[in-house]
């Protein structure tokens, strides 16, 4: 005789929660402002794609958006390679995974 059918077996989707940057217990510094763009006035966002690793560290850093200034994208690219990151979690797991980071350089009361 054949075997009784199974039940089918239905899995719930792994919980992924996105990597971050913005806690403030990482105490990620803000990029310096380039001198010569400071005297030129530039002002603008970045936007960076980095790759966070499941130790919380940019794996890879790609430039999603420039602000228009090869010097303040620079910038920007060069401080996010410094930080930290609360890594994605799938499962309660620590996992790789990409975030995109705004960096915005606005000069104050000038």
């Amino acid at each position: 005789p054949a075997a009784p059918p199974q039940p089918a077996v239905r899995s719930r989707p792994a919980e992924t929660v996105a990597a971050r940057f913005d806690a403030a217990y990482l105490n990620n510094p803000p990029p310096a402002y380039p001198p010569l763009s400071r005297r030129m006035r530039e002002e603008g966002k970045v936007m960076l794609r980095v790759f966070v690793t499941g130790e919380g560290m940019p794996g890879k850093i790609e430039l999603s958006a420039s602000s228009g200034s090869r010097r303040l994208d620079t910038a920007a690219e060069n401080a996010v390679s410094r930080w930290r990151f609360v890594p994605a979690k799938q499962d309660g797991r620590n996992v790789d995974a990409w975030v995109v980071v705004p960096i915005i350089f606005k000069l104050e009361g000038l």
